[in-house]
This record gives structure tokens, C-alpha cells and sequence, in this order.
């Protein structure tokens, strides 16, 4: 009657996960684990470890950063992409087996605004590409966790959304007092211990546990050659550190508030927070000061600090509108002022600080780049003007836009002119007739209509 079925074999698989839909999503597994996550809030998961398999780390690998600098072995994503699929069932097959080991974290520093330096760790290739698997495994259960009022480092959401929320919540909610706060230092501070506890309210995966505990313990080779093995923190720059600080704060801060601090408020409390930069608000004074006292006891006990020059209680009310009490978030400085009718409501423009430096990069730009022809000196220029105004373009701010394409104008006319000779290369008729060819982006409102989330 013909070959039995048994006899015919279908070719192999080529090392994907499965996945719903036309389009690339993401795999079936982390759905199940999303969905098991916001159906129970008390469920402990137990086999996430045996999710790290060849199929779902070469997904992983097309959402990692081929572009990123190199870690301590030096190991580029292009030298190992030639042998991908071998190299990664080698990689799984090393997690399997327990064999698996953490590299040391390569320290590199990156100037601050302020003439500080940040640090930051830059882990080998085949740990950020484990530590990616193990971040997208973490947000999938802890996404149905998160409150509404946390916004940094997760999907979906933006500092700008955040900003407009914000901003949404003052304007129509009964508020009078604001603490406005920042944690000094927090990723070097965050406590080991207490992160791996927090973990396990989630997680009951001794070997998951154990892998996040590695990265926390990694070696960091500094740049002068020199070994540290940090007692507490996660480098900034790792894949896993967001999500992981994302979690500490949702324990040690939000769920406090909002559990604890909010009900013993007598009246409305909101918090708003962006990883360690984060605003309090609430409609007494009392309320407001209690929280202010507290605050440094909370975060102490976690191992954290506030800033003391960035933390403060001030008046914050429709009925005390004034530009003198304002504050910044997220580079952003907030504020009441009264509109053409008399109306109060909460404005926003770009922080002094932040539009500064803006113009200070702009400036060294077309300095060190005035040498490049027309066409695209103007598309290098285009493209730092549009950046600024993706992120600053809130409606209410567009004096503060207008001020840095002016003074990106400015700075162009000026060295552009010397560029070498004793005659100028424009006039300012001639000049304004060529950025009108050329087409110089103006400034504009990129704030987009949504619903605004409500810190209920």
C-alpha cells in the first residue's frame, strides 16, 4: 500500500520560535507568560530558565544592537554573525548545561552636562545577547505589574508622554504642593540582596535567580586596567539593568506610594516617576511634608539616597500662577500662567539648563562641520534640528524652539563665513535665499493627540 508515514521525515527546522500572526511578534511562549502574569499577580514562575533555548536567543538576536561597542573580548556582532546559528546552539547549549559564564563588564565614561562623568558598562556581546532573552522573559511578567505612573525604560511609553501626563493630572486634578525628587547615584546604589528578594516574589527559578546574580556580581574592568567587584548596583549600559531597576523601584517606591503613603493622605496624591527622577504632588501641605520626611527614611532602608539639590516641597497651584515656582522634570520646566483669557493652566517650555547645552552642541557642530558642502551640511543640520524637535515640541513650547533654530541660524551664518578667505562666503540676503533652497527644518508642535493616562 505505499511507504509508511512513519518513514517520511520533514526537513529540519530551522531554529525559530513560534509566533502568531502575518508579522514578526513575539513569541507564543512570552505571551503565555504575560498572560498568566496579569491573570494571577501572585503567580511564581517556575521554568523560565528553560525558555533561554536556541530558538528564542536567535529571536533575541535580531532586536540587538549590531551597531554597539564591543565588550572585554572584543568580539564584534558582524565577526559573529558569520557563523550564527552554530555559535548560538553552542551558547544555548552552555545555559543548558550550567556551563555557562558572566564576562567582565568593560567601564567606559561619557561627559555629563554638568562637567561630570557617567559611568557606564559595556558587557560582551554573548552576555548582552543572554541578558536581552532574560530582559524580554522579566518585562513580559512585570509589565502586568507596573502602575500607569511609571514610564522609563518600558515599551510603549516615552519621557514625553510622561511629561504630558503629568501635565494633564495638574491641570485638572485638586492639587496644591509638589515634592519634586531624584535619587542620587541609584543604579551604583541599588542593593543586591533586596533586588534578588524582590525577584522572588515574581520568580520561583533557582537557576534564573542565579543567572541575574552573576550580572550583578560581573567583575568591572576599569580603563586603568584595574578589577572592581561590586558589593551593590548594576552597570549602567547592560540590557537587564533597566528592567531590573524598573522592578526595585516598583517595590521600594511605587508600590509604597501607592499603597501605603496615598491612603494615609487626606487628600488626592499622585506620583509620576522616570526611572530615579520622579514628582510627587498632592493637594495639603501636611500631606506634602509628611511625605517629604518620610521619603529619605523609605529609601534609606533599600540603600538609596536622594539628591539634595535636586529634591524639594514647593507651592504648585492654579492659585498661585508664577514662572518663579516652577519645576523641571525631564528637562522641562513646569509652571502656571494665566492664558489670554485669564485662564490658569500648567505651561511647559524647555529647561534653561537643557536648552543651553542644546545650543552648546549646536554651535560646536557647525564649527567642525562648516567645511561640508551645502546640500549636506544642511541634511547633518536638519537632522539635529528634527531631533530636538521630536522631543521638545509640546504645545505651549514654541518660543523655546524658535529661540534654538534661531541661534542654530546664527551660528551657521557666522562660520559658515569662515571658512578660509578674506571675502564672506554670504551676505544675509544671499544667505536666507539659500536655506530657503536647501530647506532648513523649522520648528514645530510633535506632540500628538492621545488619551492621557489619569494617576487615579
Amino acid at each position: 500500500m505505499g511507504k509508511d508515514l512513519t518513514e517520511v521525515r520533514s526537513p529540519q527546522r530551522k531554529l525559530m520560535p513560534d509566533t502568531v500572526g502575518s508579522e514578526r511578534c513575539e513569541p507564543t511562549s512570552l505571551r503565555g507568560i504575560a498572560k498568566r502574569a496579569r491573570a494571577c499577580k501572585h503567580h511564581r514562575f517556575r521554568d523560565l530558565y528553560r525558555h533561554l533555548n536556541a530558538g528564542f536567543l536567535l529571536d533575541c538576536w535580531g532586536d540587538l544592537n549590531k551597531s554597539a561597542a564591543s565588550g572585554v573580548d572584543e568580539v564584534t556582532a558582524q565577526a559573529y554573525q558569520e557563523d550564527l546559528e552554530a555559535n548560538i546552539e553552542a551558547l544555548a547549549e552552555r545555559l543548558e548545561t550550567k556551563r555557562y559564564r558572566t564576562k567582565l563588564v568593560r567601564r567606559c565614561y561619557i561627559p555629563k552636562e554638568n562637567g561630570k562623568q557617567r559611568p557606564l558598562g559595556i558587557p560582551a556581546l554573548e552576555d548582552k545577547l543572554v541578558q536581552l532573552a532574560c530582559a524580554r522573559l522579566l518585562t513580559a511578567i512585570y509589565e502586568q505589574d507596573f502602575l500607569d505612573s511609571s514610564y522609563g525604560y518600558r515599551p510603549n511609553r516615552s519621557a514625553k508622554e510622561a511629561v504630558c501626563d503629568l501635565t494633564f493630572n495638574l491641570q485638572y486634578g485638586k492639587y496644591g504642593y509638589l515634592v519634586e525628587a531624584d535619587i542620587k547615584g541609584f543604579f551604583e546604589h541599588m542593593d543586591h540582596d533586596w533586588l534578588l528578594e524582590m525577584l522572588r516574589q515574581r520568580i520561583d527559578d533557582r537557576a534564573f535567580v542565579n543567572l541575574i546574580r552573576k550580572w550583578l556580581k560581573a567583575g568591572i574592568l576599569e580603563t586603568d586596567g584595574q578589577v572592581i567587584h561590586p558589593g551593590a548596583g548594576t552597570p549602567q549600559g547592560g540590557i537587564v539593568s533597566p528592567v531590573l531597576a524598573n522592578i526595585y523601584l516598583h517595590y521600594a517606591l511605587n508600590l509604597w506610594f501607592e499603597r501605603v503613603v496615598k491612603p494615609h493622605c487626606r487628600g488626592e496624591a499622585l506620583i509620576c516617576t522616570y526611572a530615579d527622577d520622579f514628582v510627587c504632588a498632592f493637594r495639603y501641605r501636611e500631606d506634602a511634608e509628611c511625605f517629604y520626611r518620610v521619603l529619605p527614611k523609605r529609601l534609606e532602608r533599600f540603600g538609596l539616597e536622594v539628591a539634595p539639590e535636586k529634591t524639594r516641597l514647593l507651592r504648585f497651584s492654579r492659585f498661585h500662577p508664577s514662572m518663579k515656582r516652577r519645576f523641571t522634570f525631564l528637562g522641562f520646566e513646569l509652571y502656571w500662567f494665566e492664558d489670554r483669557k485669564g485662564t490658569p493652566r500648567v505651561m511647559r517650555r524647555t529647561a534653561r539648563g537643557k536648552l543651553q547645552a542644546a545650543c552648546r552642541r549646536i554651535k560646536e557642530w557647525v564649527k567642525l562641520n562648516r567645511h561640508l558642502p551645502g546640500r549636506d551640511f544642511i541634511d547633518g543640520l536638519n537632522r539635529r534640528l528634527r531631533g530636538h524637535y521630536n522631543y521638545y515640541g509640546l504645545r505651549g513650547n514654541a518660543r523655546s524652539l524658535w529661540r534654538f533654530y534661531q541661534w542654530a541660524i546664527e551660528c551657521t551664518f557666522k562660520w559658515r563665513n569662515r571658512r578660509g578667505g578674506k571675502r564672506k562666503s554670504f551676505n544675509w540676503k544671499t544667505f536666507t535665499q539659500a536655506l530657503n533652497r536647501l530647506g532648513v527644518a523649522r520648528p514645530r508642535i510633535t506632540e500628538q493627540k492621545r488619551q492621557h493616562v489619569v494617576f487615579a
